[in-house]
C-alpha cells in the first residue's frame, strides 16, 4: 500500500553480558513484539476564503477569519489590556494584531520583536513579556501602545536542551508566581540522557534557577491552570511509529514530582512492550509509581495549544471551568485525524469528555488548515491560529 511501511522490532538472539552489563544497559525486550506504522499525510488543499464556510461550531457560535496571509502562525497570547500578540517560530518574529473597532477582524499588524530565532512560546507579566525559543527565555518591557522596548530585552536563560524532535518550548506563569516551561523530548521514545528533557521546569523569577517539577511527559505543548481548582493540566504528545491507533493523546493533571510514564508507558500505565527493560528494573515496576492519564484521546491527533475560558464573557454557563485543544492533525495514521479544535469539559475540577468546538479544516482526507495556537478574551472572542493556511480565525457567541 502506497505510504505504508511496516516495522518489526525483534528480540535479541542473547542477552547482553550478565551482572553489570545489564545493570548498566538494562535488559533487551523479552518477546518479539510487532506493529504495523503507517506513514500517511493528509493531502493539502489549498486555502481559498470561501472555505470559512467550510467550518463548523457549535450552535448559537460564529466563525469568521480575523487576519489572513499570516505565514504561518503559532501561539497567541491575550494581554491583560486586552492586545493580541502572535509568535511566529518560522519568521522569528512576534506580531501585535490590532482590531481597533471590534469586530473581531485584526486591521493593524505591528512587529513588536524581530530576529528572535524560532521563537515560540509566550506570556507575559507585570509589564514585562516574556518570549522563548528552544534554547533561550528573554522579556521585553511592555510600552503603553502594546509594543515592546527591544533595546531594554533581558536574556534569563540561554541553556535550556536542545530541541531535537520537539522543539516548540512554551511556558507560562502559574498561581503561585513561577514560570513553567515544557520541553518535549530530544526524540520518539528513547530513555532521555539529559534530565530536563520530557518535563514541565519551574523556574523561580527571582533568581531563574530552575527545577523539574515533573517528568515522564513526552511533549506537553499545551497546559493551564484550571480555574476553579488551580491545578495544572496539559495535553500530551504519544508515541510515533507504533501502530495507527496507539499509544492515546493523554489529558494529564500534572503534579509536582509526578512521572508521567514516557518513554515506557502511556495512558494509564500501558506498558509499551517494545521497549527495552531500564538498568536494574522491570518497564513493569517502573511503571506502577507513574501516574495514569485523566483522559485517552485519539493517537496521533498531535496537540498543540490548550487553554481555559477562565472567566472569559459570553460563553455558556457550564464552560466556565472548560478547555480547549488544539488538534493540529495526523501523519501517521491510516485515516488523517485531528485538524479541529475540541473543548475538554470539566467536572467537578477533572476532565470528562471532549466536544468539537471548530470542524471543517479536514474533508475526506484532505485537508486546508492545521489549528495550533489559542487564545481567549475577557469578552469570549476564540482566537485560533491556523499555521497551514496563515490565518487566524475569530470564534464568538453571536447576539
Amino acid at each position: 500500500m502506497k505510504n505504508k511501511k511496516l516495522f518489526y522490532l525483534s528480540s535479541f538472539a542473547m542477552l547482553l553480558g550478565a551482572g553489570a552489563a545489564n545493570a548498566q544497559r538494562g535488559l533487551p525486550v523479552k518477546d518479539v513484539t510487532t506493529f504495523t506504522s503507517v506513514i500517511k499525510y493528509a493531502q493539502v488543499m489549498d486555502y481559498k476564503p470561501e472555505m470559512v464556510k467550510l467550518l463548523q461550531v457549535p450552535k448559537g457560535f460564529e466563525v469568521s477569519v480575523a487576519a489572513s496571509g499570516l505565514g504561518k502562525p503559532r501561539m497567541l497570547y491575550t494581554s491583560p489590556e486586552g492586545n493580541v500578540y502572535v509568535t511566529r517560530r518560522d519568521g522569528g518574529d512576534v506580531l501585535l494584531l490590532q482590531d481597533k473597532d471590534g469586530d473581531s477582524k485584526f486591521e493593524n499588524l505591528v512587529t513588536v520583536v524581530a530576529n528572535f530565532k524560532g521563537v515560540h512560546g509566550i506570556t507575559m507579566k507585570d509589564g514585562w513579556m516574556y518570549l522563548c525559543n528552544s534554547n533561550e527565555v528573554r522579556r521585553y518591557p511592555v510600552k503603553p501602545d502594546g509594543t515592546l522596548n527591544t533595546s531594554a530585552s533581558e536574556l534569563l536563560i540561554k541553556d535550556l536542551p536542545d530541541g531535537g524532535q520537539h522543539p516548540n518550548r512554551t511556558m507560562d506563569f502559574g498561581p503561585d508566581g513561577m514560570l513553567y516551561i515544557s520541553v518535549g523530548s530530544l526524540c520518539n521514545d528513547c530513555k532521555e540522557s539529559d534530565k530536563e528533557t520530557a518535563v514541565m521546569l519551574q523556574v523561580d523569577p527571582k533568581t531563574w534557577g530552575r527545577t523539574i517539577y515533573a517528568s515522564g511527559l513526552r511533549n506537553t505543548i499545551g497546559f493551564d491552570w484550571q480555574p476553579q481548582t488551580k491545578e495544572m493540566w496539559g495535553i500530551d504528545n504519544g508515541g510515533d511509529t507504533k501502530g495507527s491507533d496507539w499509544p492515546p493523546e493523554e489529558i494529564n493533571r500534572i503534579i509536582k514530582g509526578g512521572d508521567y510514564g514516557f518513554p515506557y508507558a502511556y495512558g494509564k500505565r500501558e506498558v509499551d512492550k517494545s521497549r527495552e527493560d531500564p538498568a536494574g528494573n522491570s518497564k513493569e515496576e517502573v511503571v506502577k509509581g507513574t501516574q495514569p492519564s485523566v483522559l485517552e484521546m485519539t493517537a496521533h491527533m498531535a496537540p498543540i495549544a490548550f487553554t481555559f475560558f477562565d472567566g472569559a464573557a459570553n460563553i455558556p454557563e457550564d464552560w466556565s471551568g472548560d478547555g480547549l485543544v488544539a488538534w493540529h492533525g495526523s501523519w501517521n495514521a491510516a485515516t488523517p485525524v485531528g485538524y479541529k479544535v475540541q473543548r475538554i469539559h470539566f467536572e467537578k475540577g477533572m476532565a470528562v469528555k471532549a466536544e468539537d468546538f471548530l470542524t471543517g479544516f479536514l474533508q475526506d482526507e484532505s485537508r486546508f488548515g492545521r489549528p495550533a495556537g489559542i487564545t481567549i478574551t475577557k469578552n469570549g472572542t476564540v482566537y485560533i491560529s491556523d499555521d497551514a493556511s496563515g490565518n487566524i480565525y475569530a470564534v464568538k457567541k453571536t447576539k
